[in-house]
């Protein structure tokens, strides 16, 4: 076996184009910021991670600027001389030293699972405990734009065969509006595709009940996160009010917050990401409390690149509980290409690559032309 002592770790920053602007309830974006830690053996295997969160700090407090000066300053000294499959250890004694930096944390976890099994010559899915399968339906997740933009970029990717399941974004605006601008692009979808909602957080209790009830009316058949991550009580009020199922998003980080959803009846569906939840095996611990309640897991996204991304398929293809698809589209969103093989988008799916590790190599031309000086 290869030495698994960590030698070296190092970051760089990307900053990668998209293909269009992405609008949230709170910002927007046209390019993603990557960080990407690479963890090196002294028997010569490199790991890589990927720090990302969506459009900045807005939505969970950290960017990639923070997550490489955590990483480089506290997280770095740790993990030279440890082994790269001690990874109970490692995350014991970075959380002795970093409280919360969920989003760094999964950087470094995912590197160490990346460099770990690439010296087994085995895939990070097997670390995780193998597969349940091999693919995974991925939703297209559109912005706050107008009914008719919605519609026309909705209906190509149906006519396309791509997608049949489309996430909008909401609480931009004021309400009556954003319900109204929902309720025309449901009526012109929904009889062909699946029309969901993710309001990031932005609206209160009574908002919510007012105007959740006409959006299940409209034909959308799932709604995402109405209110405040915090206000659990009121998540659980309006799941029990609507006919359609709620998702936890922003209320659902750790293992503990999944077991709060569980008791009060927040949450009919959970989204998991590997990067809100400080990496791989804490993800997978929440979606073992959502088995053992019967409660389906959605593989949420950040808008990742491909090494963030495929980090989540291994998660979502080795997870029995992660039953309801996926939005694993970030590098579909990206314009540029960062793999040597570019993951395989197909059927509506995501398909997992093959090969060690995560599966997947980065090319060196194209992260040095994102890399930011």
């Amino acid at each position: 076996m290869n030495d698994l002592h960590i030698e070296r770790v190092s970051t760089a920053i990307l900053d990668v184009p998209l293909r269009r602007p992405h609008r949230f309830a709170r910002t927007g974006m046209d390019a993603q910021p990557l960080l990407l830690v690479t963890l090196t053996t002294r028997g010569g295997v490199s790991g890589i991670g990927e720090g990302v969160v969506p459009g900045g700090p807005w939505w969970g407090g950290e960017s990639v600027e923070t997550m490489q000066l955590i990483i480089e300053r506290y997280i770095a000294p740790l993990l030279i001389g440890r082994r790269v499959d001690d990874i109970p250890g490692i995350q014991q004694a970075i959380n002795d030293v970093v409280a919360a930096n969920l989003y760094a944390k999964a950087a470094v976890e995912v590197a160490l699972h990346d460099a770990w099994a690439r010296s087994l010559g085995v895939p990070v899915h097997t670390l995780l405990g193998g597969l349940a399968r091999t693919s995974i339906p991925v939703t297209w997740a559109l912005g706050t734009e107008s009914a008719s933009e919605v519609v026309e970029e909705a209906q190509a990717k149906l006519d396309a065969g791509l997608h049949s399941s489309f996430k909008l974004k909401m609480g931009a605006q004021d309400p009556a509006d954003d319900v109204a601008r929902i309720v025309e692009v449901a009526e012109k979808l929904s009889c062909n595709a699946s029309i969901r909602v993710d309001i990031n957080a932005r609206w209160d209790l009574i908002t919510s009940l007012r105007w959740l009830p006409r959006l299940a009316e409209a034909g959308v058949d799932l709604i995402e996160q109405p209110v405040p991550g915090a206000e659990v009580e009121w998540l659980a009020e309006i799941n029990a009010a609507l006919p359609i199922p709620v998702m936890a998003d922003e209320s659902l980080r750790t293992p503990s917050d999944a077991l709060r959803l569980v008791r009060l009846r927040a949450a009919d569906v959970f989204s998991l990401k590997t990067t809100k939840s400080g990496g791989l095996r804490y993800t997978r611990q929440i979606a073992d409390v959502a088995a053992a309640a019967g409660i389906p897991c959605h593989g949420g996204t950040a808008i990742e690149g491909p090494i963030g991304t495929v980090a989540s398929l291994h998660l979502a293809c080795s997870t029995p509980a992660v039953s309801f698809g996926s939005e694993l589209f970030g590098p579909l969103l990206m314009r540029e290409e960062l793999l040597t093989e570019p993951l395989r988008y197909a059927d509506g799916a995501l398909h997992l690559p093959e090969g060690p590790g995560l599966g997947v190599e980065l090319d060196p031309a194209a992260v040095a032309r994102f890399t930011r000086r």
